[in-house]
């Protein structure tokens, strides 16, 4: 029987993880692919010069009406309205890479594929949902998450001692070192993407999500503790093909009750 996870283990594996989700997010609220935040500073556009003033106006209100990170409307949205956004918004698209692996049904799910997608993408959400709720510290991320996900009341002291971790604890090194290393690693391609193309490509995003995911595997066995969906979610989950929407709507449920657990965490002293 195989010994059990110990908090300092968790801590290692999450520090890396909570810093490595940080520049994912920071693109996904900088982004501005349609130009709204330009548009909205300036007033004008220039693809739109030739259009009936009085049109061009209520078009360019129309964009800056839209409710995304820098926009006019994001900034007037309250706390509540921005976690559903995170959640409904980009949870959806990480629930769908999460369920892709349903397609194989049961054979799938013998596999830590979706577990560790499925931590990745809650642990990216939660992440979020700090951000919002002012929650920054590294250290309080890693015991919102050990919290939310595994069920752990981490002590802060060791959420933030990871770089003291020994060899002990953990079987390999865990300096600080170290830990700044995994989380290079673990951003490699989406500073490349920066690099190369200025922006976070969808690509670059995927392969990250996937990094984030694998990282969780040394501590396998708490992810399978992590809320999911409703028990019809996980039967249909377990048909071939048809398993991809049981597990993709299991997904989205499984972020629903993160998030209500999220805000359940930062409105208690340990939160606070």
């Amino acid at each position: 029987m195989a010994d059990a996870i110990s908090d300092r283990q968790v801590v290692a594996v999450l520090r890396p993880f909570v810093r490595g989700c940080g520049p994912m997010l920071d693109a996904l609220r900088e982004s501005d692919p349609f130009g709204l935040r330009a548009r909205a500073a300036t007033g004008s556009d220039d693809e739109l010069a030739a259009v009936e003033t009085g049109l061009r106006e209520k078009l360019l209100n129309g964009l800056t009406s839209v409710k995304v990170p820098g926009t006019a409307a994001w900034a007037a949205m309250d706390v509540e309205q921005r976690t559903d956004w995170w959640v409904n918004r980009v949870g959806r698209f990480t629930a769908l890479l999460t369920s892709i692996p349903g397609l194989g049904g049961a054979l799938a799910d013998r596999l830590p594929v979706q577990d560790t997608l499925g931590a990745a993408s809650q642990g990216l959400l939660l992440c979020a949902i700090a951000g919002e709720r002012g929650v920054v510290e590294v250290t309080d991320r890693v015991r919102l998450i050990a919290w939310v996900l595994f069920d752990r009341d981490i002590d802060p002291a060791v959420a933030a001692g990871a770089h003291e971790l020994s060899e002990k604890d953990t079987g390999e090194d865990t300096g600080e070192d170290a830990e700044n290393a995994e989380t290079a690693r673990l951003t490699e391609e989406l500073a490349e993407s920066e690099k190369k193309h200025g922006k976070i490509t969808l690509k670059a995003s995927v392969g990250t999500l996937w990094r984030l995911g694998r990282s969780l595997l040394g501590i396998v066995e708490e992810l399978e503790k992590r809320p999911r969906g409703r028990f019809y979610h996980r039967i249909l989950g377990m048909l071939p093909v048809v398993g991809m929407a049981g597990d993709y709507f299991g997904e989205r449920s499984g972020l629903k009750k993160v998030a209500k657990r999220a805000r359940k965490w930062t409105a208690s002293p340990a939160g606070r």
